[in-house]
């Protein structure tokens, strides 16, 4: 029963995850390029290679994804204060207001989606379920 509930979660939240993901989806940028603003959101700067290690691709196509968001005026290479030989990726105010806006479209989505494809027993479920899941994400 474990086996089968964990393969039937993390199939879901595969297509879930993907399902929220294409209901921001800009037209004027890849879904690789999209989660870099995300991740950055939180950070007051990080380098290309943290970037690229924490999104699992190599060095050389990070350094390409920064480049495209930097003319789009999303992010920009600022120096370290402390090591002025390395370069932080931060966030411009317009990539603060994409990233605002893409979860605000997201959330809208998923709740709509809530709102007209379940009934108010689901959606009490789903929210149970949530506690359970949650469980397993705390050590």
């Amino acid at each position: 029963m474990a086996v089968q509930a964990s393969r039937e979660v993390r199939t879901v939240i595969g297509r879930l995850r993907r399902r929220i993901l294409n209901a921001a989806e800009a037209e004027d940028i890849t879904f690789g390029q999209e989660s870099v603003p995300t991740r950055l959101s939180g950070e007051q700067g990080v380098t290309a290679s943290q970037l690229a290690s924490a999104e699992g691709v190599r060095h050389q196509s990070m350094t390409a994804t920064v480049t495209s968001l930097t003319a789009l005026g999303l992010v920009e290479r600022r120096p370290d204060p402390d090591d002025g030989r390395r370069l932080l990726i931060v966030l411009t105010a317009q990539g603060h207001q994409r990233v605002a806006e893409g979860r605000q479209t997201r959330q809208e989505w998923l709740a709509g989606e809530f709102q007209e494809k379940c009934t108010e027993e689901e959606r009490r479920a789903v929210i149970a379920a949530m506690s359970v899941l949650e469980r397993l994400t705390c050590d």
